[in-house]
């Protein structure tokens, strides 16, 4: 069973862990307040709620709790996917890119990647 869809803040304090890596409260706020005022308490209670709600893990071996992300950041970014895939374009993937690339310019690099892995995919399947 997946964990639940992460919020946005949830989002937010998911992306400091994954870059971060475990870490203490006190690490996340700062890594957050750095982008945008915001209060230990708030950042605190936001972690205890993921960890209890599975999106986070938590080591209380030491005094300072050590928190991670339960899943690595591709299956949250899977799941994520998939929702939007579901709810925003009916389970078209060619709609989901056809969304995706009108709106914003693509790079080169960016198109040449997605050719690559679309190649691939496409070797999996046949």
């Amino acid at each position: 069973m997946h964990p639940p869809r992460p919020t946005d803040a949830e989002l937010e304090i998911l992306r400091v862990l994954w870059s971060l890596g475990p870490s203490t409260v006190r690490a996340v706020h700062e890594t957050v307040n750095r982008r945008r005022p915001a209060q230990y308490s708030t950042v605190l209670k936001f972690m205890q709620i993921m960890a209890e709600k599975g999106l986070l893990r938590r080591d209380e071996k030491n005094r300072a709790h050590v928190y991670e992300p339960a899943q690595p950041r591709e299956a949250t970014q899977r799941q994520l996917a998939r929702d939007l895939l579901d709810r925003a374009f009916s389970g078209s993937a060619k709609e989901l890119m056809m969304g995706a690339l009108s709106s914003r310019k693509a790079s080169p690099e960016e198109l040449a990647e997605l050719r690559k892995l679309l190649e691939e995919y496409q070797g999996e399947r046949e």
